[in-house]
């Protein structure tokens, strides 16, 4: 059976490490974009990554966590039946992830001086005004070789790489805190108390079910109601029915 994987952030932190992670995913296609459309629709995404970052300060927040990693890592080296050679691979990699994030200049500073990106990002900022009238330098670029364009794109990319991989392994750590465990949700509708150390609830569904869940709540309590999925009109919560889900607290 198809089922889909929700995931509902309990902090602000989880929340932009989600949306920076999605940005991520859309952004490194960009070896496999060769149309002009494509390339603007990587330059949207590209300069909605810029703005985020610019307005948040993620490095202190990745390198808290990257901390609390090693100390885990450190502590779990201990049990007798771990995978030590694996896991001190893990730890070397956030080691030196910690180590150059510490060393690293401020993120995107690189772009500072980029003329072309600074002459075009306005103008992605309004409906439609990325044409050849509107942009004749952005024209002009997308006619350029491929190579040319790769060459620009991955020299742009490589700014946040450090960010991606920190993104990456925090994320993958968080996500393996929790184990998905079947649960039902009464007529549609699910309440718990979250573990103080619970900042992600994870929830997988069949969507065969024809329903889909909407979480509200914050670190310490939290409701799951189940909407049926109805494209003509609002979700309507589904009372008359008891849903069957899988969920976990990470």
């Amino acid at each position: 059976m198809p089922t889909a994987v929700f995931e509902f952030p309990l902090n602000e932190k989880v929340r932009t490490y989600l949306r920076l992670e999605q940005l991520f995913k859309q952004l490194c296609q960009w070896k496999e974009l060769n149309h002009d459309w494509q390339y603007i629709g990587y330059l949207e995404s590209f300069f909605t990554l810029v703005d985020l970052l610019e307005r948040i300060d993620i490095r202190t927040d990745i390198l808290k966590d990257i901390d609390a990693h090693e100390r885990n890592l450190v502590h779990w080296s201990q049990h007798p039946q771990i995978d030590n050679d694996a896991l001190q691979t893990t730890l070397r990699r956030i080691v030196k992830l910690r180590d150059q994030l510490k060393s690293a200049r401020k993120l995107g500073s690189g772009l500072k001086d980029d003329k072309f990106l600074a002459a075009i990002r306005q103008r992605f900022a309004i409906p439609g005004a990325n044409c050849s009238f509107d942009l004749p330098s952005l024209h002009y670029w997308l006619n350029q070789p491929q190579q040319i364009i790769h060459a620009d794109i991955k020299r742009w990319m490589d700014e946040f790489s450090l960010v991606n991989q920190a993104i990456d392994i925090t994320l993958s750590f968080l996500r393996e805190r929790g184990r998905l465990a079947t649960t039902v949700a009464e007529k549609g509708f699910y309440q718990d108390v979250a573990d103080s150390r619970c900042e992600l609830i994870r929830i997988e569904c069949d969507v065969a079910q024809g329903y889909y869940p909407v979480l509200s709540g914050n670190k310490h309590r939290y409701a799951i109601r189940f909407m049926r999925f109805n494209p003509d009109q609002d979700g309507v919560l589904t009372e008359e029915n008891s849903v069957t889900f899988k969920q976990a607290c990470c």
